[in-house]
């Protein structure tokens, strides 16, 4: 959530940034937030004289019975309980509008760094790097290359059953492929724990609203999750049914969502920074996605693994960490062979609650270009403001925390990749150096 102090400080510079953000859309209302913010203004005036007021007369109550003025005495005390009536009436008011301050700015995005180049869709994204093995570029095949849909049938790769099971968009693994995945998610966590210092943690699954709030997904997207009424719902008898018993819950889109809100309603020790966390999930999303390509295969589906990255920093360290971050998931890359770009996002392709973002994009052979395998973003105060997430500083005040995730990498994308750049001619996959530890030291994967 925005900080409201900066916007009551320089509205016009805050909407401008907003602004730069992807088009069109009111971000924020600014008639509805002029609206309230006035009112509110006079009200806490109104409340601030009211207080003064009866501050006065009440000294004069004592006064006016010390001279047997009863009367006047009386008159006095009835204006006191006048002002009192309209000051509970004010505090009423102040807060409905604080909560409708709270949920307009509950939907307003965050302020792009300035470091962010602007443009208004991923056109404006800027290349910041390439990396392939050998620094040759992309693999160049001497065969026709099939694309990890034809390569993993025979692998395990099953789509029809996925569908049989639950619907379009799942993939069921078994045999070769599904010891593969399982590979690819352990070998991710032991380089980010082993070799990075992040703390290997197990969460939830399923998270309750505020967690999704305080992350940022709620409420503006709560289309794009898979969520559930957990209790008893309008059609249960018995004495506490209906809707008032039921809770609403949510499948995690990833572990972010989990690991970050580990901090929500804290006071960290300032030693206590940074905290480094990364976990392996599934992560479910019910998002359409695009057509064409994205309907064939393990590019976009409703659930699939991920090894997240956290990390909770003091806000003089973050930009540091984002860079840090960004080099943690481009080493599994390195360690996998897989040829890479990392790309900086624009103003108008970045995510709700990021501040900046840089985007690791895998090469697809099949696909012939760059896809998205990792995303790694500072959300600078963002998260925490909507958390209350804090720690105390030198000073000892109450400072917000600063919070960055990223993956580390996507399982199923990265299986993706492996298949198609290690492809045989046979349709054979040879296994990655840095892999064959995880699969009992096989060098070529084949059907079984």
């Amino acid at each position: 959530m925005l900080d409201i102090v900066q916007l009551r400080k320089d509205l016009p510079a805050t909407v401008a940034r907003l602004e730069t953000r992807k088009q069109p859309q009111p971000y924020l209302d600014v008639a509805a937030y002029q609206a309230l913010e006035g009112e509110r203004k006079t009200l806490q005036t109104r409340t601030e004289e009211l207080q003064a007021q009866r501050n006065s007369v009440s000294k004069q109550i004592g006064m006016l019975k010390g001279k047997g003025q009863h009367a006047e005495a009386d008159a006095a005390m009835a204006q006191v309980g006048a002002i009192k009536a309209e000051l509970e009436a004010g505090a009423a008011r102040l807060d409905l509008i604080q909560a409708e301050l709270q949920a307009l700015l509950m939907a307003v995005p965050n302020l792009p760094h300035e470091s962010v180049p602007v443009g208004g869709d991923e056109s404006g994204n800027v290349e910041v790097r390439r990396w392939s093995p050998g620094g040759k570029g992309p693999r160049a095949f001497d065969f026709p290359v099939r694309d990890h849909v034809d390569l993993g049938a025979p692998l395990g790769l099953d789509f029809e059953t996925g569908a049989l099971l639950s619907g379009s968009r799942f993939s069921f693994l078994r045999g070769p492929i599904a010891r593969l995945h399982r590979a690819l998610a352990q070998f991710m966590l032991d380089v980010q724990t082993l070799e990075h210092g992040y703390t290997e943690c197990y969460t939830p699954y399923i998270v309750n609203r505020e967690a999704l709030e305080g992350t940022g997904q709620l409420p503006k997207f709560k289309e794009d999750m898979f969520w559930v009424y957990r209790g008893k719902g309008p059609g249960d008898a018995g004495a506490g049914g209906g809707d008032d018993a039921a809770t609403e819950q949510y499948l995690i889109s990833t572990s972010e969502i989990s690991l970050t809100n580990t901090v929500r309603e804290r006071v960290l020790a300032e030693s206590e920074l940074p905290i480094k966390l990364t976990a392996h999930s599934p992560c479910f999303r019910s998002e359409a996605g695009s057509a064409g390509r994205d309907t064939r295969g393990m590019i976009r589906q409703h659930q699939f693994d991920k090894v997240e990255m956290v990390q909770i920093t003091h806000p003089d360290q973050s930009y540091e960490a984002l860079e840090q971050m960004v080099g943690h998931a481009e080493a599994i890359l390195q360690k996998l062979e897989l040829p890479y770009r990392v790309v900086a996002l624009c103003t108008g392709d970045m995510g709700f609650a990021a501040a900046k973002t840089y985007d690791l994009e895998v090469w697809v052979p099949a696909q012939d270009t760059y896809r998205e395998i990792s995303s790694c973003s500072n959300c600078e105060a963002f998260q925490a403001r909507r958390m209350q997430a804090r720690f105390k500083n030198a000073q000892g005040k109450n400072e917000l925390v600063h919070t960055l995730n990223g993956s580390g990498l996507a399982v199923g994308r990265a299986l993706v990749a492996v298949l198609e750049n290690h492809q045989n001619a046979d349709g054979s996959i040879s296994v990655p150096v840095a892999l064959r530890p995880y699969l009992g030291g096989l060098e070529r994967l084949a059907a079984e």
